[in-house]
């Protein structure tokens, strides 16, 4: 197990680095620089700033300058937000992301279980037609697409709660948490269905029904963790992309989080933001595979002795 987590770990360590370094020399291969919008400036005085951002530096000296901060955990300054502390920008944007993602993954884990749970027992009925419509809605509906009608019925329409920003506690989450719970609500109930309907018939379902136990009690207690085993593989990446923030909905509902920041250092290419929200987002992403491949290894010993005796 330890030589499985070893290899994991390493294969973590250098995706990132492979995915830091390719966006680094796409960033700047990129048209225009962080000063295009700048047109009050004179040649002198960005020649000067390119000087002050070390960006007249040859490109490979750039990156080991660049990977020696990021390494000590410096990311540098924005430069388009007044020299601001990356970190500072980004730690700022986390809270309204991770509460965002946290309880959408919750909500839509739950209900995407429950939905599945009940598709399984009352399969080829119409509840069973009605569940199984819901999760391909779901999955085929884009979620800015969901933004906006849950907006229109329940801000505008009804007002019953606010239609956007972040300044009303609770009542601000509900809208755009839904919006987002869908897509993990999808998933794990298809998911859970179809593995439900294999587990019901193992040997062991059965032998569970010849002693007697109720049928309630077979499907929750013997049948369900089992058949919710393989969603650590599925639901890990969708959290990671949860937490770190969805672009559109926190555009849509002016939520000031980590997906919007992106976008916006994007346009501005502001490159020190660029790479600092790269990091983030990989590191998280590839945690969270990290830790799910982990847990799937210790709940099924199967999975890394299978990989150790390969190696």
């Amino acid at each position: 197990m330890f030589k499985y987590c070893l290899k994991r770990f390493g294969i973590s360590v250098i995706t990132i680095w492979i995915i830091i370094t390719i966006t680094f020399f796409l960033m700047h291969s990129m048209p225009g620089t962080p000063f295009s919008t700048e047109a009050h400036l004179t040649d002198e005085q960005i020649r000067i700033m390119y000087e002050n951002y070390g960006l007249n530096e040859p490109l490979y000296k750039q990156y080991i300058i660049y990977m020696n901060q990021m390494i000590r955990g410096n990311f540098g300054l924005s430069f388009q937000q007044n020299n601001a502390a990356v970190s500072h920008m980004i730690t700022s944007r986390m809270g309204p992301s991770l509460q965002l993602g946290i309880q959408s993954i919750i909500v839509g884990t739950i209900a995407g279980i429950g939905v599945g749970f009940i598709s399984a027992i009352y399969r080829h009925s119409w509840g069973d037609t009605l569940m199984q419509s819901l999760a391909i809605f779901g999955r085929s509906t884009p979620v800015f697409v969901l933004a906006v009608i849950l907006q229109y019925l329940f801000a505008v329409r009804w007002t019953w709660f606010p239609i956007a920003f972040w300044n009303e506690g609770w009542r601000s989450t509900i809208l755009p948490t839904l919006a987002l719970s869908l897509t993990p609500l999808a998933i794990a109930a298809r998911l859970i269905r179809s593995e439900m309907i294999e587990v019901l018939s193992s040997d062991y379902i059965e032998f569970s029904y010849a002693k007697g136990l109720p049928r309630f009690k077979v499907m929750l207690v013997h049948a369900l963790p089992n058949a919710a085993l393989p969603m650590l593989t599925v639901l890990g990446p969708v959290t990671a992309r949860l937490i770190t923030g969805s672009i559109a909905v926190e555009k849509i509902f002016a939520i000031p989080g980590m997906g919007h920041l992106f976008i916006e250092s994007i346009l501005s290419n502001d490159y020190s933001v660029i790479m600092a929200m790269t990091i983030v987002f990989s590191v998280l992403l590839i945690s969270v595979i990290f830790l799910t491949d982990v847990i799937h290894a210790a709940i099924n010993p199967k999975v890394h002795l299978i990989e150790e005796e390969a190696s």
